[in-house]
């Protein structure tokens, strides 16, 4: 079968590493970069992802995404760009994104009708991993198969977060400022928002009609300075945070999204990171799960090879995703939409 034809927007943390992953990808090829950064316009992608040429040059219009006719564009930056992504949709073009989107609740109803209005004029499909939580609802979905009479679902993702040199992302979250200010718990809330259509997108997967999705959360605050060599966070400022996305029916929890974020372990409070995901199913009967993210053998032991990792787990669910969302049909589709095969890797070549 022919390969994929992939634009791929956006060279920021995820996009550099997506490059080389596409480019090795069995099922997919590289035909376009497009990039918001002037300096990056007309520069090899391979240059811009830290490697060889690889002979396509970064763009900066939407007009030469169109020209290029590719079959799905795949969009890499922090935040969406609805513009870009209603020209391409409705040019025909399909959609994959990592940027903030899931299900689309949290973004209002005005954003994801746009986004369904373009899908339906061009007859193309647009889907999101939401970055993060990526996987981690269908995780805790898969977890659930074997059990009967559930009684609570809950999916904790428990890691070291400072190998993402992302100031901007974390800013956005409430990160480096003083932890006594409420306002930042806020930050916190408005930045992760997103978690709460993963625990809508399990409610749906289970059956469940949830009457609320309730914000719960805890910031640590720096015990001293520390200098994580890419970022400065005062002593007295948050460096680590527990929150949750918790889905209820008549008030007690029946799906939760939990996250223990640690930038650094010198924090008041703080938690137990595990570097993992564990998923916990309360039913008949208990399943406890951990899904552990380790290096292959002869990983070098540093602050890229460590980010490189963490990038690789963001950007692929989507990249694996790609036939599956190409063969569905036009729309909006989440996760609970596309076959056990849209979330299975690809043995290498």
């Amino acid at each position: 079968m022919p390969a994929y034809r992939v634009f791929q927007v956006a060279t920021g943390n995820v996009g550099r590493e997506m490059i080389g992953r596409i480019r090795r990808h069995p099922d997919l090829e590289l035909v376009g970069l497009h990039c918001y950064t002037p300096e990056k316009i007309g520069r090899d992608a391979g240059e811009l992802s830290g490697g060889e040429p690889v002979g396509v040059l970064a763009t900066g219009t939407v007009e030469e995404i169109l020209a290029a006719r590719p079959d799905v564009l795949t969009f890499h930056g922090v935040w969406p760009d609805l513009d870009l992504y209603e020209r391409v949709l409705e040019a025909g073009i399909d959609v994959v994104t990592t940027a903030d989107f899931v299900t689309g609740h949290h973004r209002g109803s005005a954003e994801t009708s746009r986004i369904a209005a373009a899908c339906e004029r061009g007859g193309s499909t647009f889907y999101g991993t939401g970055m993060n939580p990526g996987l981690a609802q269908v995780l805790t979905v898969v977890h659930s198969t074997d059990v009967a009479d559930i009684e609570k679902v809950t999916c904790t993702e428990s890691v070291d977060v400072s190998c993402h040199h992302s100031v901007d992302t974390w800013v956005n979250c409430g990160f480096g400022a003083p932890a006594d200010d409420l306002a930042q718990l806020r930050k916190l809330e408005s930045g992760t928002r997103v978690f709460e259509d993963g625990v809508r997108l399990m409610a749906d997967a289970f059956g469940l009609d949830l009457d609320a999705v309730d914000f719960e959360g805890e910031l640590g605050a720096c015990t001293e300075d520390v200098d994580l060599g890419w970022w400065t966070l005062p002593q007295g400022s948050v460096g680590a945070a527990r929150f949750s996305y918790v889905g209820k029916v008549g008030g007690v929890p029946k799906v939760e999204l939990a996250l223990e974020w640690q930038m650094t372990p010198k924090t008041a409070p703080s938690w137990d990171v595990q570097g993992c995901y564990v998923t916990r199913i309360d039913g008949d009967p208990i399943v406890y799960s951990k899904h552990l993210i380790i290096p292959r053998p002869g990983t070098p032991f540093d602050a890229a090879a460590f980010a490189s990792i963490g990038m690789t787990v963001t950007g692929m669910p989507a990249l694996n995703a790609i036939p599956a969302v190409v063969a569905a049909p036009p729309g909006i589709v989440t996760s609970a939409d596309l076959p056990l095969r849209a979330f299975a890797g690809r043995f290498r070549s």
